[in-house]
């Protein structure tokens, strides 16, 4: 299970790498706010088919193969970066980024699974959750400290340590045993190309787990996209490292929060994770107000002890809501959810600030982000009664099946 969680891990840093280089990329190929959004969102374009392709027939085609053809395309696309001389180039970069991390998204919690213990399986998906939150937050961090502080090429120097990286997670993937053939030959007669959620499920696996990382990654994303220049630009200040530390602080400060034991009963968790991540979000806006890059930091803290706790539990309901044997379609559904909130809001913000300043862009997307919390809180009273329900449920049938087991046989 550790050598999976260093490949997550690992894979995940290296997909948010990029976002302190935009600025450098805007000011070298003169792109417009427009087209460096554009270029933020390539990457989730074509994530989303891939993840829903890969999400559907990986293990047909084999989860091994698969992840190794994921760390292979992101280091194609990391040598592209360090070769890139035209905007073109760059946006093909982003393009195989996010094939590559569609594929892997869409097979790696599978095949972590495969090599964790049924008893293991919830706190393996746990772990991996963390990882990725930790990734997303230390490859900009990473690539912040190097272009202010190392002052060589600083398009290019970043990409020599993601390479390094991406190179361990390939060797890591290479030690791990591979699956029975005959096992993935028969999968791959039945699986077909689509998102699966069971009726029984389906209403509050969409309200309660699918629609809060959805406004997760709606939020998380602008804050990644837009962070390098909006603290060049609203707040002032030309060191790079800093939108690396705010994202590194987003991300990682989000899995801390995971490890805090206040307020165990995942619904109340999840209630007080959406409402932290909104007000974050409001608060990062209101620094733009002012000019403070203290309230920024302060909101951007506060928005990630948000997203730690919404996370968290709604990956956890992901995995627990449906069957064993449903999971890893559930959990790619999950992730293609929050993939849509990661492009479609960000372009619209992007068209908005072609229209408008960014401030006023923000403060469109903060409301309406607010008023789908508002529609989760709400749906929290009637999801809170169905888990009660049917946690008590499986409580009776395990007590019933551990007393008929307890029974002595009559002679």
């Amino acid at each position: 299970m550790k050598k999976m969680l260093w490949v997550i891990f690992m894979m995940s840093t290296g997909t948010s790498f990029t976002a302190p280089l935009f600025p450098l990329y805007q000011e070298q190929y003169r792109l417009s706010s427009l087209q460096i959004t554009i270029l933020f969102a390539m990457y989730a374009i074509f994530l989303l088919p891939t993840l829903l392709i890969v999400g559907s027939r990986g293990s047909g085609w084999g989860l091994k193969r698969v992840l190794r053809i994921s760390i292979l395309l992101s280091i194609l696309a990391t040598l592209l970066f360090m070769a890139s001389h035209q905007a073109w180039l760059v946006y093909g970069a982003r393009m195989l980024e996010g094939i590559a991390y569609g594929s892997f998204t869409g097979t790696a919690v599978a095949f972590l699974l495969k090599h964790t213990s049924k008893e293991k399986a919830g706190k393996a998906i746990l772990l991996s959750g963390m990882a990725v939150s930790v990734g997303f937050g230390l490859g900009p961090a990473l690539a912040g400290l190097i272009i202010e502080y190392l002052h060589l090429m600083p398009l290019r120097a970043p990409f020599w340590l993601l390479t390094v990286l991406l190179l361990s997670a390939w060797v890591s993937l290479e030690t791990l045993q591979d699956e029975d053939f005959q096992a993935r030959k028969e999968r791959r007669r039945a699986t077909s190309i689509s998102l699966g959620v069971s009726n029984d499920i389906k209403p509050h696996f969409w309200s309660f787990s699918a629609l809060p990382v959805f406004t997760l990654f709606t939020l998380n994303g602008t804050v990644l996209s837009l962070i390098p220049s909006f603290v060049k630009n609203v707040i002032h200040t030309s060191n790079l490292a800093v939108s690396g530390l705010l994202i590194l602080l987003l991300m990682g400060g989000g899995t801390m929060m995971q490890m805090l034991p206040w307020f165990k009963q995942p619904v109340v968790r999840l209630r007080i994770g959406i409402a932290l991540l909104a007000c974050g979000a409001w608060l990062v806006v209101l620094s733009g107000t002012s000019g403070s890059i203290s309230l920024m930091w302060i909101g951007v803290l506060v928005q990630a002890l948000g997203s730690g706790w919404t996370f968290q539990i709604s990956l956890r309901l992901a995995g627990e809501l449906p069957n064993a044997s449903e999971r890893p379609k559930v959990i790619t559904t999950y992730y293609f959810a929050g993939y849509i909130g990661f492009i479609v809001p960000i372009v619209g913000v992007g068209l908005l600030s072609y229209l408008f300043d960014l401030y006023v862009s923000l403060i469109v997307l903060n409301v309406l982000a607010s008023l789908v919390v508002l529609y989760i809180l709400g749906y929290s009273v009637r999801f809170a009664r169905y888990y009660a329900t049917r946690n008590g449920t499986q409580a009776q049938a395990e007590g019933l099946t551990s007393k008929v087991g307890s029974q002595t046989l009559p002679s």
